[in-house]
């Protein structure tokens, strides 16, 4: 089969070639994200049936909220993986807001520095594998200006 006969849909969405490593990596990373997201959740929300909260309904909605919000990595890890253009935006979108939330954990007196270093350090790297040339190629997505 060659390039001619594969339909232009699958070609914008970059399936033509391998996958680079560095968009695997950078989906490995938002799944990774998701999942702790979903733990985090779920735990917030366990807390709020099992333990004494201030307000029982608010930390079940916060353990729910994380959950949903979970989706968002997560999709967006799913897309990467195959190579779907319209998945670097969430992924990236995912990163911006790890950042914050990275910097309030830094500065926190307890476990939550090295949670916080590692949310940072996890948040820059992918950013750097989703703005990298080859995965913006694999995705198929054109820079500004350029229409071929």
């Amino acid at each position: 089969m060659s390039s001619e006969d594969v339909p232009t849909a699958e070609k914008a969405d970059g399936i033509d070639g391998p996958r680079p490593r560095r968009l695997t990596y950078a989906a490995a990373l938002a799944g990774l994200e998701g999942l702790a997201l979903v733990v985090g959740g779920v735990w917030l929300a366990v807390l709020g049936f099992t333990g004494d909260p201030d307000d029982r309904g608010q930390a079940i909605t916060g353990g729910v909220t994380v959950i949903v919000l979970a989706l968002l990595p997560l999709l967006a890890a799913r897309g990467l993986l195959l190579r779907k253009s319209w998945s670097r935006g969430p992924a990236v979108i995912t990163q911006i807001m790890a950042l914050p939330v990275a910097y309030n954990l830094l500065q926190a007196d307890s476990l939550a520095i090295p949670v916080g270093i590692v949310l940072a350090v996890v948040a820059v790297a992918s950013l750097v594998l989703l703005v990298n040339s080859a995965t913006t190629q694999a995705l198929g997505i054109k820079g500004p200006g350029r229409s071929s």
